[in-house]
Order: C-alpha cells, then sequence, then structure tokens
C-alpha cells in the first residue's frame, strides 16, 4: 500500500469558524477574551443564545449566565446583552460566551472610565484591617488606607494602640463613604480609593476664600501628642501644632488645651488644603522683653519640669523656661541629671545665657562662672599693682641695688593670699545651693 506524501497545497477545511476567518478582512472575527455584543433568540432557564451580529452563534449556559450585579436579571428576547468569548465553537458550533466574565470586565472597564474622569464615587465599606478599610464599589473589592481617611475618619489614638485603631476602623464597616479612585488595574486586580482625596476636591473652593495670615474662630475638635485640631470656615479643619499652641515648652497640648474649646487662631501655612494653624501668633511673645526681667549672672528660682540626658528643662515663670545642661548640673563629673536633680522641685540656678530671638534661656546650677573670672581677675590686677606699687618704693630707696628681689617676694605674698579669700564665697554657693 502506497503512503500519500504531503503536498504543498494548502489543505482547505470547511469548519465554520475556518470559513469566517477566510472571509473579507472587514468581518472582524471574535476572539478569545474579546467582549462582544449580541441579540438575545432564546431564553432558558440554564442556557441563553445571542445572535452575534449574523456571523454566529453564541451560547451562554450553566453558572456562565449569573452574574454578581442584576444587570442580566432581566433579559429578555429581543434585548441586546454584552458577553465575554471564552471558547469559539462547542461540539455543536456554537461560540461559547459568559456573562459573568462579561460583568467582570465590564466593572473594571468602568473603574477605569472613573479613574481617567476624577469622578468622585460611593463605596461601602464592609470589613476593616490595621491598614485600612476593606471597601465594594460594583461588583469589585478594593481598599481604602488609613493614609487616606479624611481628618475627620482619621483614628487619633492616643500612644497609637492598634488594637483601638482596628476598633474605630470597624466601626465605619456597612457605611457609605465618598471617595476617589486613585490606583486600579484589572490584571492585578488592585483598586485603591481615597476619601481624603475627594474630600479635597469638594473644599478647594472652601480654602480658596482665606490666606496666609488670616485670623479664624473655631472648635477643638481633636487633641493628639502633636498637637490640636481646629474646625472653622465651612466644614475646613487646620491642625495646630504642639510648637504653635503657647510661646512656654509644652509636654502635652492637652495640659492646655480641650476638645470642644473655642479658640482663635492665625493661618501660617496653607498647602492644597491642608491647613496649618498658630494660637501662639494671636499672643504677646514674652522674649521681646525677657531681659529686662533677667540678666546673665542673675541667681533664679526655678522649677524643674523634664530631665533630659543632656540636660532639664526649668520653668522660671509662667512664659519663660530656660535649659540647664548636664554639665552645669555639678562640679563632678555625673551620668545623668537625675544625679544632681529632680523633676518638680525647685532650686537656685545662674543665668549663664539670654538669647531672645532663638527664644532661648541658658541656666547653671553650678555657679557664676563670669563671676568667677571677674574675681580671678580682679585678684591678679590687685597683686600686680601691689607688686609694682613695691618696686616703687623700693626704687625711690635705691632697693634694686639692695636686694629687690627679696622685697618683690615679700610684696607678692599678701596678694596670692587674697585670692582664695575673694573667690572662696562665689565657689561655696553651689555647694550650699545643691544642698538645698
Amino acid at each position: 500500500m502506497t503512503s500519500k506524501k504531503p503536498t504543498d497545497k494548502t489543505v482547505k477545511s470547511d469548519h465554520p469558524m475556518d470559513v469566517l476567518l477566510e472571509q473579507d478582512s472587514a468581518i472582524k472575527v471574535p476572539r478569545v477574551g474579546d467582549l462582544v455584543e449580541g441579540t438575545v433568540i432564546s431564553i432558558s432557564k440554564n442556557e441563553i443564545y445571542l445572535d452575534l451580529a449574523g456571523i454566529t452563534t453564541g451560547i451562554i449556559r450553566g453558572r456562565e449566565i449569573y452574574d454578581e450585579s442584576t444587570e442580566f436579571s432581566n433579559l429578555k428576547i429581543g434585548d441586546k446583552a454584552h458577553a465575554t468569548v471564552v471558547g469559539l465553537d462547542n461540539e455543536n458550533g456554537y461560540m461559547e460566551l459568559s456573562l459573568r466574565e462579561a460583568g467582570h470586565k465590564k466593572a473594571w472597564d468602568n473603574l477605569e472610565k472613573i479613574y481617567k474622569t476624577g469622578e468622585i464615587v460611593d463605596c461601602k465599606v464592609i470589613d476593616a484591617n490595621k491598614g485600612g478599610l476593606m471597601i465594594k464599589l460594583g461588583n469589585v473589592i478594593g481598599f481604602l488606607p488609613v493614609s487616606q481617611l479624611t481628618i475627620e475618619h482619621y483614628p487619633r489614638i492616643d500612644g497609637g494602640d492598634k488594637n483601638k485603631i482596628l476598633t474605630h476602623l470597624k466601626s465605619f464597616t456597612n457605611q457609605m463613604l465618598k471617595t476617589k479612585i486613585i490606583d486600579v488595574n484589572e490584571k492585578d486586580e488592585k483598586l485603591i480609593v481615597s476619601e481624603k482625596a475627594a474630600w479635597d476636591d469638594k473644599q478647594k473652593k472652601v480654602v480658596s476664600q482665606f490666606k496666609v495670615g488670616d485670623k479664624i474662630k473655631g472648635r477643638v475638635t481633636g487633641v493628639v501628642n502633636f498637637g490640636a485640631f481646629v474646625e472653622f470656615g465651612d466644614g475646613l479643619e487646620g491642625l495646630v501644632h504642639i510648637s504653635e499652641l503657647a510661646w512656654q515648652r509644652i509636654d502635652d497640648p492637652r495640659d492646655i488645651i480641650k476638645v470642644g474649646e473655642q479658640v482663635e487662631a492665625e493661618i501660617i501655612e496653607i498647602e492644597e488644603t491642608k491647613i496649618s494653624l498658630s494660637i501662639k501668633k494671636l499672643q504677646k511673645d514674652p522674649w521681646i522683653k525677657v531681659q529686662e526681667r533677667y540678666k546673665v549672672n542673675d541667681k533664679v528660682r526655678g522649677k524643674v519640669l523634664k530631665v533630659n540626658p543632656f540636660g532639664a528643662f526649668v520653668e522660671l515663670d509662667h512664659d519663660i523656661h530656660g535649659l540647664v545642661h548636664i554639665s552645669e548640673l555639678s562640679d563632678k563629673k555625673i551620668n545623668s541629671p537625675d544625679a544632681a536633680i529632680k523633676v518638680g522641685e525647685n532650686y537656685d540656678f545662674t543665668i549663664l545665657t539670654i538669647e531672645p530671638e532663638n527664644h532661648r534661656l541658658g541656666l547653671s546650677l553650678k555657679g557664676p562662672k563670669k563671676a568667677k573670672a571677674e574675681a580671678k581677675e580682679e585678684s591678679t590686677e590687685k597683686s600686680n599693682k601691689e607688686e609694682k606699687s613695691g618696686e616703687n618704693e623700693e626704687s625711690a630707696k635705691g632697693g634694686p641695688a639692695l636686694g629687690g628681689k627679696k622685697t618683690r617676694a615679700k610684696k607678692t605674698a599678701p596678694a596670692e593670699e587674697s585670692v582664695p579669700v575673694e573667690l572662696a564665697p562665689a565657689e561655696a554657693t553651689p555647694v550650699e545651693t545643691a544642698k538645698e
């Protein structure tokens, strides 16, 4: 039996899809994954037939009929419907289609459109974790990070307790939030939305009514470790940083400001919709006239407010606070300020430096260094004068010829003895202060 050799001639197929592919290129033949539109020609419980523009007939069956949305639930004969191609032909020559995949693709296409237009949309919160909120937009599950919440909804939890943050976030479950899509990727099935971005868009017009330097009146809506939030205008909220609450040093904003309190502040910065406020700018700066109240080398009584590894902060009065460096706490070397002073206790200090422009005042618990230096300088000067006086006296008597060296030694001795006598009180002062 002789086998037939393959020829160079192309063997033509009579398969319907192959015939279609060989037809006029003007006819676009659907491929797997394409979204196609067809007319419903038959409906049963488990099957739907679509006429695809006379090209072929598509069939949707089984689970491919059911989509999460209700878009296809009320289909009737003659209706137009979109479906996704999942197979070019089945055993009966029909093109296999899916409403389920079509719905999924349409959902992502719609999200892409919303993203490009910047439209603000409502999304439903379905769950929460410590990083943010799980949301549902249409049929797609997405994520709203904590950082993208508005100031109103942001978790202001003391100490950053993660469990309390989670409890706060879960309270939004089943709520609808106005959001803006900031990232969408169908391939990675990633959808990120922002409540803050949507709020920013809404508030830009309101913010434009204000400028840096404006004075505002508002209500304290929140107090945190780094400052206080103040609501003013038409739903605007600004932050008063802890450094802008008062002229004096503050450890905890809650010590001087409370939620619900009415305050006046000045706008010091506007960055898009982020507003920074200052309360202290509307108060007189006590450091302007600090040198009228305090002088270098003054002895002052002060209360220790806080101790750090490098020293301690001291309250001289309500407005003026100073810093005593660890090197100025004791004549002896100490490893920690706690070895010399305690928080809440009052001590006598000496003012070393005053810098009004920098709002700084340096203190010492050891005593007035400058006074010591001046005392030593004065003593040395006195000694030199006495020595010179002795030399002149001996010179008048012919002293140099009779042994001037001995005379100078005799005159110098009292001056040298006078140095510790003059310095003794100044050196004794810090020792007595430390005991107090």
